[in-house]
C-alpha cells in the first residue's frame, strides 16, 4: 500500500513538473490591417461582446475563448463567423477571409492577465467634437441624410450612444428586434438579365462566381448558374456608400461624428 502512494506522489509530481503548452504568441499586427478590424468589428461584433472583445450580457468573452487563444491569422474563427451559432443567438456573417484576418489582427490585440490589468472599457464613447463631426457629416452624408429630416430626433430614438454609432456605421449591421437582425427595408436584391432577355428580381441569398441564389416576391426560390459574365447580375446594395465608407473613416471620424449624432434630440 506505501509504495502504492508513493508511486501515486510520484505520478502527480511529475504532471506538475511537465511545462505546459502555451498558447501562440500573437506578435503585432500591422496597424492599417488592425484598425480595419477594428472598425469591422465595432460595428458587427461589440454590442454583443463588447469594445474590449471581453462579454456583454449577450454575448461572451473573446479574449480567453480557447479558440481565440489557438487563432493566429483568422483561421479558426473563419467558421464560426461564416456559419454562425444559430442555436446560441449568432448569426453567419458574410465577411471574406481577409475581413476574417482583419478582425482576428484587432482582437489579439488585447492582453490576456487579469480583468484589472486588461479591461479598458471607457466611460464613454462620446469623445469627439461634435462641431467638427457635423462638418464631417454634412460634408460624406449630407447628400443623403439631413439632420432635419430622415435623421431629426435620431438621439431620442436611439440613446445608447454605442446604439447610435452602431447604427450610423453600418445601418443593415444594427439590431431590430434580434441579434444580428437590421433595419427593415434594407435588403440587398438582384436583378439576373437571361440571354433571352428575361430579367429575374428578388431578395439575394447568396452569390459567387458559380451561382447566384435569390427569392422572389412570391417567396419562390431560384438558383441560377453563372459563366462569367453571364448572365448579368447586378446587385443593389442600400447601404453600399455606408460598407465603402467604412475603409475611409479614422477613429477621429467615427468620434466626432458620434459626437454630433448624439445632439439630434
Amino acid at each position: 500500500m506505501k509504495r502504492v502512494a508513493i508511486a501515486l506522489i510520484a505520478g502527480v509530481s511529475s504532471l506538475f513538473a511537465q511545462p505546459r503548452a502555451a498558447y501562440p504568441p500573437h506578435p503585432p499586427g500591422d496597424p492599417a490591417m488592425v484598425a480595419r478590424g477594428k472598425a469591422i468589428y465595432d460595428v458587427n461584433c461589440a454590442q454583443c461582446h463588447g469594445s474590449d472583445a471581453r462579454g456583454e450580457e449577450r454575448g461572451p468573452n473573446l479574449i480567453r475563448s480557447p479558440l481565440l487563444l489557438n487563432d493566429k491569422d483568422g483561421e479558426l474563427i473563419a467558421p464560426v463567423l461564416q456559419e454562425g451559432r444559430l442555436a446560441e443567438g449568432m448569426p453567419k456573417f458574410d465577411f471574406s477571409a481577409a475581413q476574417i484576418a482583419e478582425i482576428a489582427s484587432f482582437i489579439h490585440t488585447f492582453r490576456v492577465g487579469g480583468y484589472d490589468v486588461s479591461r479598458n472599457r471607457p466611460e464613454t464613447i462620446v469623445v469627439g467634437d461634435a462641431k467638427a463631426g457635423e462638418a464631417y457629416f454634412n460634408s460624406k452624408c449630407g447628400s443623403c441624410h439631413s439632420a432635419a429630416g430622415d435623421l431629426k430626433g435620431l438621439a431620442s430614438k436611439i440613446t445608447d450612444p454605442r446604439g447610435l454609432q452602431q447604427r450610423w456605421l453600418l445601418p443593415a449591421a444594427a439590431p431590430a428586434g434580434a441579434r444580428g437582425g437590421g433595419p427593415a427595408g434594407a435588403q440587398v436584391t438582384v436583378t439576373v438579365t437571361l440571354s433571352s432577355g428575361q430579367k429575374l428580381e428578388g431578395r439575394l441569398v447568396r452569390i459567387d462566381d458559380f451561382t447566384v441564389s435569390f427569392t422572389d416576391a412570391d417567396e419562390t426560390p431560384h438558383t441560377v448558374r453563372r459563366d462569367g459574365d453571364s448572365p448579368r447580375v447586378e446587385v443593389h446594395d442600400p447601404i453600399q456608400a455606408h460598407r465603402d465608407l467604412l475603409r475611409v473613416y479614422t477613429d477621429k471620424d467615427i468620434h466626432n461624428v458620434t459626437a454630433y449624432l448624439v445632439t439630434l434630440k
